[in-house]
């Protein structure tokens, strides 16, 4: 942790920053995955919509 103190005596605390990473691009299965956890998603939306416009 880096800290400085100016001349009031105040101290400042900066973090040290992390190592930085660029994302890769998700594989064929994830994307298959990410695709069955929209459907399902779009399913429980769907659901409680239609499940509220009955109950009123």
């Amino acid at each position: 942790m880096y800290t400085t103190v100016n001349e009031n005596g105040v101290i400042n605390n900066y973090a040290s920053e992390p190592q930085l990473y660029y994302a890769e691009y998700p594989s064929p299965e994830q994307q298959n995955r990410y695709k069955f956890q929209a459907a399902v998603a779009t399913l429980l939306v769907t659901a409680i919509v239609l499940v509220a416009f009955g109950v009123s």
